[in-house]
């Protein structure tokens, strides 16, 4: 397979992942508790023009009536990071290794680390990324509003990414 091919099916699959996460999902026995098998969904490439550098997307669960917030494991290489976005309903970050980059619109970049929470209020202009050395897994928390999780903007500009 073509490596553009292969990047455009890794690009909708993660757009359809993204529209999952973000459209709340019928809880299909309620009471019962149901569990996702490692591997069961795949994972995704972030898209060229969201992310700068390589970033993984892995899904981890879909928002549903019950929880109205998906949960997603996102994986950056050094150096590379998602564009500035906000998020209607906010979102929790979790550090599960490496060291990332945050960086609210107007204020320092700071750097987090394994163990570190970070909440991103509903509206607040943000970024994450991983440091210019070190790869960052975060697991992200996002709520939905109105089936939105997220509003993407500009691409982080070196010269921001840089800046500390």
């Amino acid at each position: 397979m073509h490596s553009f091919l292969r990047l455009s099916l890794c690009a909708a699959a993660l757009q359809a992942t993204l529209a999952l996460a973000a459209e709340p999902q019928a809880n299909t026995s309620a009471g019962a508790q149901q569990i996702t098998r490692a591997g069961d969904q795949p994972s995704a490439a972030g898209p060229a023009e969201f992310f700068t550098g390589r970033v993984r997307v892995d899904p981890v669960w879909p928002a549903d009536r019950s929880i109205n917030a998906a949960g997603l494991l996102v994986t950056f290489e050094p150096g590379s990071r998602s564009a500035w976005h906000t998020h209607p309903a906010g979102q929790r970050l979790v550090v599960k290794s490496g060291v990332g980059l945050t960086q609210e619109w107007g204020k320092p970049t700071q750097a987090i680390r394994p163990g570190d929470v970070v909440w991103c209020p509903p509206g607040v202009k943000h970024w994450h990324g991983a440091s210019p050395t070190t790869a960052m897994t975060h697991l992200a928390v996002t709520g939905t509003e109105d089936g939105k999780n997220v509003t993407w903007m500009e691409k982080v500009t070196d010269e921001q990414y840089n800046a500390r």
